[in-house]
């Protein structure tokens, strides 16, 4: 930082240094007392903004919302995921798709596409020519009707759900929580997370809608649910 001369630059650097030395001074003077082996109490936040979402609603509203997205939710019984599994892919001409290791391989006996691994990774070139991706998920939150997942096992790496045009994602009944909240407090906040509301679409010019941008534009989520009583939205 200059300190001397005549020009106008020293002049114009001076305010901003002195508000940053007078703001540190300031945090120094306020913490002075604090031991420096003192640690933060992990105080409860009340968050008086929730809603309270009755435990049999939150399947019916995670649909919903899903729905909302212009996605696709298909409820099944688990003995029938393979079935509907066969039959989405089929109904999207999804011939060529991406499976992720420990992609449940009881939901693939049904099906006659050409399943694709991701090892080794595979080639942006290629995942972006395949027609789809199958993945799980880790968790799925019913207010805002989004899924989330975090790389582990039937997710695969991020790039798997954000290249190829159609995303197939099983989400099971018990994977679903009210709110965010009670999903960040289930996620690992070290692990990289992807955080998908149906399919990718953007309204950032002339709120015009344009789908698949940044993702796929086809998102299909089939729903394990023990009792299938509800109807699909």
């Amino acid at each position: 930082m200059r300190s001397g001369g005549t020009d106008g630059g020293a002049g114009e650097d001076r305010p901003a240094t002195d508000s940053r030395s007078a703001v540190l001074a300031r945090v120094r003077t306020a913490v002075s007392d604090v031991p420096s082996d003192e640690t933060p109490d992990d105080v409860p936040v009340p968050r008086t903004y929730r809603r309270t979402v009755a435990p049999g609603d939150t399947v019916g509203l995670f649909a919903a919302r899903v729905a909302d997205y212009r996605a696709t939710v298909v409820r099944c019984a688990p003995e029938d995921v393979a079935g509907t599994v066969a039959a989405l892919l089929e109904r999207r001409g999804a011939r060529r798709v991406v499976v992720p290791e420990g992609f449940p391989p009881e939901f693939l006996t049904r099906t006659d596409a050409d399943l694709v691994g991701d090892r080794p990774p595979l080639s942006v070139r290629r995942l972006a020519s395949v027609d789809g991706t199958l993945t799980t998920a880790t968790v799925a939150v019913a207010e805002t009707g989004t899924i989330v997942l975090d790389t582990g096992p039937g997710q695969g790496r991020r790039a798997l759900s954000l290249l190829p045009d159609y995303h197939l994602c099983v989400v099971r009944a018990e994977q679903i929580v009210p709110d965010v909240p009670e999903a960040l407090a289930r996620l690992e906040p070290h692990r990289p997370l992807t955080f998908i509301s149906g399919p990718s679409a953007t309204s950032d010019i002339e709120l015009q809608r344009v789908e698949g941008v940044h993702g796929p534009r086809t998102l299909d989520v089939v729903l394990v649910v023990a009792d299938t009583s509800g109807a699909n939205p």
